[in-house]
């Protein structure tokens, strides 16, 4: 017997609850603004942490400079990426520790599409101590490495005298600095920082309600008749007397975990199948002996 479901409109929130520790200088990501080439300012690395928002590199896209910076309270502690490398918009490209104490929450692999976006709010609860209070994210939600700083260049020696310097044979060209080594693949995490006034033990437990969305009155369907679960996606429609599956795309916005958004695909009258259309599966790949 075929189950089937008509979409719905309600108002949806995106909100997922998460279980982090009081850490101290927790290190984040900085993401690019806009796709372009990335070139760095000439900062380097410090233990005093910036008293305002400080520019560390510029994103050139479309010879429009966007600017990255390092926020307050932190310090920059390394490049990820090459100068002058290209970079796609949200890549990070430079990480940064907060000095003093922040909250990290490990994220799961079936939790990052549904907060890998922007972070509307954050509401933290230190078990058996402080709270509700608001926590301000920082940086992205990528766990990465420290980063590199490239080594300072050596201060040209002065020729003895004249005859010996147009003796002297030509420099050699300076071979480039070889890429920062990526980050493993140590699972994502999230960083947020306490308002001052609220007292914070090194590794006391802390749970985080995270709302990363809000729609008003949209078009909705259960995860289960839906491929997909961010961007792009497919449902399965169900067509004529004999009640045949069409697949078709659709455009997916957020989600709750229970339904998720239809930003374009349908119009609301349509019957869909549950579950939804299956991913199709690799081809075996042939062996030969």
């Amino acid at each position: 017997m075929l189950t089937t479901v008509q979409p719905a409109r309600q108002d949806l929130t995106n909100q997922i609850s998460l279980t982090g520790k009081v850490s101290i200088n927790p290190t984040f990501g900085i993401v690019s603004p806009a796709e372009g080439e990335l070139r760095f300012t000439e900062r380097q690395p410090t233990t005093v942490p910036v008293s305002r928002d400080t520019w560390v590199a510029t994103v050139w896209e479309d010879s429009v400079p966007r600017r990255v910076y390092v926020p307050t309270g932190a310090v920059m502690a390394g490049r990820l990426m090459n100068d002058r490398t290209p970079v796609a918009k949200g890549m990070p490209v430079v990480s940064a520790k907060h000095i003093g104490y922040g909250i990290v929450a490990e994220i799961d692999s079936a939790q990052a599409y549904r907060i890998s976006g922007s972070v509307e709010s954050i509401k933290a609860q230190i078990k058996n101590g402080p709270g509700p209070f608001d926590c301000e994210p920082v940086g992205t939600i990528a766990a990465l490495p420290a980063g590199t700083f490239p080594e300072p260049e050596a201060p040209a020696s002065p020729a003895p005298n004249a005859n010996a310097s147009a003796a002297a044979p030509p420099a050699e060209n300076k071979a480039p600095a070889t890429a920062p080594d990526g980050s493993e693949p140590t699972g994502l995490r999230l960083v947020c920082v306490a308002p001052e006034k609220v007292k914070l033990i090194n590794g006391a437990e802390v749970t985080l309600d995270v709302v990363t969305g809000r729609a008003e009155n949209v078009l909705v369907l259960p995860v289960e008749a839906v491929a997909g679960l961010q961007g792009k996606g497919k449902v399965d429609l169900v067509v004529g007397e004999e009640r045949q599956r069409k697949t078709i795309d659709v455009v997916l916005g957020i989600s709750d975990g229970k339904v998720v958004e239809v930003k374009k695909g349908l119009t609301g009258n349509e019957t869909v199948a549950v579950p939804g259309p299956n991913l199709p599966t690799a081809a075996p790949t042939e062996v030969t002996g």
